[in-house]
């Protein structure tokens, strides 16, 4: 029996619901995993991030750019001699990843960079580009050929995705990040950010209940922060690895904020 076709008021509206069925084509190849306050998905983030439904802000650290790819650069799992050889697991950005970013259409855009890659991400954002902002490492590795300084810190882009003035919550204060690495925190990822610094980006940068897309969430140390400070999380991971690392730590993340939510604040003794 052939189904009975659906009749629209407008082409408009014909043309979302055929939107709406390729969306849910797509999201229903691909592992999905909800959970409290987050939406997980294991794919491509160029194909997926159109599919994702609404968010308010981006907090991403992308991969690097190819010199970062070199055998001269060397992780952390290599400075700290918990492995031999630990190169950059994952392929550099691609061009196609990163014109990603200038079709967000949402509030701040903030993506992990090297130094070297600002003025392209520029040149991508447009008048969307605000200015970078700095994470200091001061427990970073020295330079160990002695004939150059050491690099101790990394540039972040910080980008306005919507129409009208910007708008965030630390006033006048100025955009420079300071964080150890080394944070007591597993190792999961080889380029895993501090979890405070994750935090103190959140509350800077995002209102409380507000939504956070990170298209390249790795270990997801942003969707941790998003859900101990109160914001809603959306990831993309293609790594199955990490993707898995990702549900386990929003889950013990979930877990943790509805102990805290459920634990109530001890009262302050009257001082007369």
């Amino acid at each position: 029996m052939v189904g009975r076709s659906r009749n629209y008021a407008t082409n408009a509206e014909k043309q979302a619901a055929y939107r709406a069925r390729k969306r849910m084509t797509v999201l229903n190849q691909i592992p999905v995993v909800h959970g409290e306050g987050y939406t997980l998905y294991q794919g491509d983030a160029v194909a997926l991030v159109p599919l994702v439904g609404a968010y308010d802000h981006c907090i991403t650290d992308p991969p690097y750019e190819q010199d970062a790819h070199t055998r001269m650069r060397r992780t952390r799992a290599v400075l700290e001699g918990r492995q031999v050889n630990a190169g950059v697991d994952f392929a550099p950005v691609t061009e196609v990843q990163r014109r990603l970013f200038g079709q967000l259409r949402c509030g701040w855009i903030l993506i992990f960079c090297q130094a070297e890659a600002i003025a392209r991400y520029q040149a991508l954002l447009g008048a969307n580009y605000k200015r970078p902002l700095v994470w200091v490492k001061p427990d970073s590795a020295p330079q160990f050929t002695g004939d150059r300084p050491a690099m101790g810190y990394e540039s972040i882009v910080c980008a306005w995705g919507q129409p009208g003035r910007c708008r965030w919550q630390a006033g006048g204060k100025r955009g420079i990040y300071t964080h150890l690495i080394r944070d007591n925190e597993p190792r999961l990822h080889p380029t895993q950010k501090p979890l405070a610094l994750m935090r103190e980006l959140v509350r800077d940068f995002t209102q409380p209940g507000e939504v956070v897309l990170d298209p390249f969430m790795g270990s997801a140390t942003t969707g941790v922060a998003c859900l101990l400070e109160g914001r809603r999380f959306v990831g993309i991971e293609q790594a199955p690895g990490y993707f898995a690392m990702a549900c386990d730590r929003l889950a013990t993340a979930a877990n943790q904020g509805r102990l805290f939510a459920a634990t109530p604040a001890p009262r302050q003794a009257a001082l007369l």
